[in-house]
């Protein structure tokens, strides 16, 4: 029997802002953010598709560490989802603002 992977997750008053800003300035993971916002819980392989699994890996665990998503073992898929209210506690209107601060299909530059 497979062991059963546990992740860590900071409680809610351990999320910091500074992580969290940093795990926002980088357009992957905002855009993963926004597939969380509109999909909810998702695989976490439905977050890059074409990414190979080491880059993908990487990123979903810096969202992890930083407090934005919570993950969990579900058989063999890694289920990620928004810790929405966690984020709403600690910084209300963040994850809006940022997210409405740059539209998708928008890169970093303000370039479409």
């Amino acid at each position: 029997m497979a062991a059963v992977r546990v992740y860590r997750h900071p409680e809610t008053s351990e999320i910091a802002m500074p992580r969290v800003l940093f795990a926002l300035s980088e357009p992957l993971r905002l855009g993963m953010v926004r597939t969380l916002v509109e999909r909810g819980e998702v695989d976490s392989i439905e977050l890059g598709p074409d990414l190979p699994r080491s880059t993908l890996t990487h990123h979903t665990s810096l969202l992890r560490e930083s407090g934005i998503v919570f993950v969990r073992a579900e058989g063999r898929k890694c289920m990620i989802r928004l810790r929405a209210d966690d984020l709403e506690a600690r910084f209300p209107g963040l994850i809006q603002t940022v997210l409405n601060g740059y539209p998708a299909g928008v890169d970093e530059e303000g370039d479409a």
